[in-house]
């Protein structure tokens, strides 16, 4: 539950970290996540030639990636669940998600500052 205090005004956790400018942890893995594949897109990280293939080139949704790895089907909950929340089951999901003007940016700097914006319009409040 959400504990609200009287030193802020009676604001919960989320209005407090909106004030002060930010974000959930969850929100930070997920941009840490999408900067990550740019940057292997790009070819920035070193050792990730095997990635670098799992791209689709740009047409009309902007740079993709192929489809993540699939879950085994005689694979017990638990090791679904692992697959499931693994870099990257999650990096691959996210990636596709982004719109064509954020996916190819061409500079590092131009990245991130779009997808701040593109962040920005979704609500953060994760599950607790």
């Amino acid at each position: 539950a959400v504990v609200s205090t009287q030193s802020t005004g009676g604001a919960d956790c989320w209005e407090r970290l909106r004030g002060l400018g930010l974000v959930s942890l969850q929100r930070r893995g997920q941009r840490y996540a999408l900067i990550h594949v740019w940057r292997v897109y790009h070819g920035l990280v070193p050792g990730s030639t095997g990635m670098k293939q799992d791209f689709d080139g740009e047409g009309r949704l902007g740079v993709q990636l192929k489809s993540a790895p699939k879950y085994i089907q005689k694979a017990d909950t638990k090791r679904a669940n692992q697959l499931f929340n693994s870099f990257g089951v999650q990096a691959y999901s996210l990636w596709n998600k982004l719109p064509v003007e954020v996916n190819t940016c061409a500079t590092l700097e131009s990245f991130k500052s779009a997808l701040g914006v593109f962040l920005d319009t979704f609500h953060d409040r994760p599950p607790t």
